[in-house]
């Protein structure tokens, strides 16, 4: 059984506010919500790579765009203002492990001052009727149980990414009581967890599908550091869809089980090893594609990671629409069609349509 398809009547004009813009999944969003016929307007710093999503598939094109750090306050809540959303959706982070374990400082302050701040303007905009805070699948404290981590589950993190993640998640729901709670409140607020998401035009460092990427354009070994290690992988598109389903259910006042947060995770068998990842996109690529384990000292990770999605499949009627091997295809699709020469701007909505539509 698929998800439910999101509403295109409800979307229709509907102005949404989308921080992290100028990265990987908020340019992807930008796309879902051009395609729904909503207003999106971005704010972020500029684009983290190059080459990146933003420039090759014309994001700037499809809303808004201001460039700027979410821990100005005075610029965020300007461009807020000056965009008057009715949903808010909150993707701007650090959102890469290695790097948050090189400047930890520079994590935490924009991990959990920048949300600090979005909910500051979230709280003096008073058209917002919804707030979507994405934060991540390592919030939990992971002591590697075999089961999948549901929301009332611990919080916690034995690493500076994941710590800045769970401290997001107290920031959130201090916000939530302190400010958006009782029968006054003008906005309905929620988080929004999700595990590894893959998709064209990531071109983050230490991610596996940019880092093969790389390696095979070049010819050479894609090197894996811990390929027994098990993540629940799924197309950006995913949990995009599921952050659209929880903002609709909020906007409209839907009666939603606490705690206000949801876990939107791949089917169970799709949450797999690295090395099966990586043996089936050496495949897809093809031309000699291959990788091997990098026996080099590497830091703490999870060797384990699972969500369980049961609360959004029960509460939002939201599932998964592709399965792991047609989101590894598209994937590749992706990255050829680029190295290939291709509209990407094109090439990307045309994906997004596709999914949507299907």
């Amino acid at each position: 059984m698929s998800t439910a398809p999101l509403s295109h009547t409800f979307w229709a004009g509907r102005r949404v506010f989308v921080t992290g813009h100028t990265g990987f999944k908020g340019g992807w969003l930008m796309g879902v919500l051009r395609r729904l016929g909503a207003e999106p307007s971005g704010y972020a710093l500029a684009p983290p790579s190059s080459p990146n999503l933003f420039d090759v598939a014309g994001v700037g094109s499809l809303g808004g765009s201001t460039i700027g750090d979410i821990r100005d306050g005075a610029r965020l809540n300007a461009a807020m203002a000056a965009a008057d959303p009715e949903i808010v959706l909150h993707l701007a982070a650090q959102a890469l492990v290695r790097p948050a374990r090189a400047e930890p400082v520079e994590t935490f302050s924009t991990n959990v001052v920048g949300t600090a701040q979005v909910l500051d303007a979230v709280r003096q905009t008073p058209g917002v009727k919804a707030c979507v805070v994405i934060t991540s699948d390592k919030v939990y404290d992971n002591v590697e149980w075999p089961w999948a981590y549901r929301e009332p589950d611990r919080l916690g993190g034995k690493e500076p990414y994941g710590a800045s993640k769970a401290c997001t998640e107290i920031v959130v729901e201090s916000y939530r009581a302190s400010y958006f709670s009782g029968d006054g409140h003008r906005a309905a607020l929620a988080t929004a967890r999700a595990g590894n998401v893959i998709g064209g035009g990531d071109w983050a460092e230490d991610r596996l599908i940019p880092d093969a990427v790389r390696a095979f354009t070049a010819g050479e070994a894609l090197l894996i550091r811990n390929p027994s290690s098990v993540r629940p992988w799924q197309h950006v598109l995913e949990p995009l869809s599921g952050y659209l389903r929880l903002a609709e259910a909020l906007f409209e006042a839907s009666k939603l089980p606490q705690p206000l947060a949801f876990n939107f995770g791949p089917a169970q068998d799709d949450a797999v090893p690295v090395r099966v990842i990586a043996d089936e996109i050496s495949a897809r690529w093809a031309d000699g594609a291959h990788w091997r384990h990098d026996t080099r000292y590497q830091p703490y990770e999870a060797r384990l990671l699972e969500v369980d999605s049961a609360k959004a499949r029960s509460a939002l009627s939201w599932r998964p629409r592709w399965r792991l091997s047609e989101a590894l295809d598209r994937t590749i699709d992706w990255y050829k069609a680029y190295t290939g020469g291709q509209d990407m701007r094109a090439f990307t909505l045309r994906q997004i349509d596709e999914y949507l539509n299907g």
